[in-house]
């Protein structure tokens, strides 16, 4: 009677994907530059709505924006750093695809800002932190994929 050998059984072609999404150090390094990203957004929104007398949700685009420009600069230089080489056109087109991922995570903190402070009476920078939140498990796997392409250094394991 033939054994059931597990060992022998090939992890199916997605592993890779999810494996190099799972990696615990990318993903804690991942977390600790979007704490740094949130402060300064939070600090921008607070800037922006007090000082310059904008509403929070017009405020929330300035601030979504400096904090992605500092966020790439520091992912490109340690989360990624393994896939950040090839030169000035690279790095812009990196910086091209990790804005166009952001502004998409951005459009869904945005919305919840909104959505919470409009409509359900929640201060806003209570409400900006949640959809900071929202909008982190979509960037980490957008800009792990698409921007810094994480899944194809694992090609030679399959």
């Amino acid at each position: 009677m033939p054994v059931d050998d597990d060992s022998n059984r090939r992890l199916p072609s997605s592993a890779p994907i999810y494996r190099s999404l799972l990696e615990p150090t990318r993903f804690a390094q991942f977390l600790s530059i979007g704490v740094i990203g949130a402060i300064v957004d939070n600090s921008v929104l607070v800037l922006l709505v007090e000082a310059a007398a904008l509403a929070p949700t017009v405020a929330a685009f300035g601030a979504k924006e400096s904090s992605i420009l500092l966020m790439f600069a520091l992912n490109e230089r340690w989360t990624f750093e393994a896939q950040s080489g090839g030169g000035y056109k690279r790095r812009l087109w990196r910086l091209v695809k990790s804005n166009a991922v952001r502004v998409a995570g951005a459009s869904i903190g945005i919305a919840t800002l909104y959505v919470l402070h409009v409509r359900f009476g929640i201060w806003y920078l209570a409400a900006n932190v949640l959809g900071i939140g929202v909008g982190f498990l979509f960037n980490y796997t957008l800009e792990a994929l698409v921007t810094w392409s994480v899944h194809t250094e694992d090609r030679s394991v399959e």
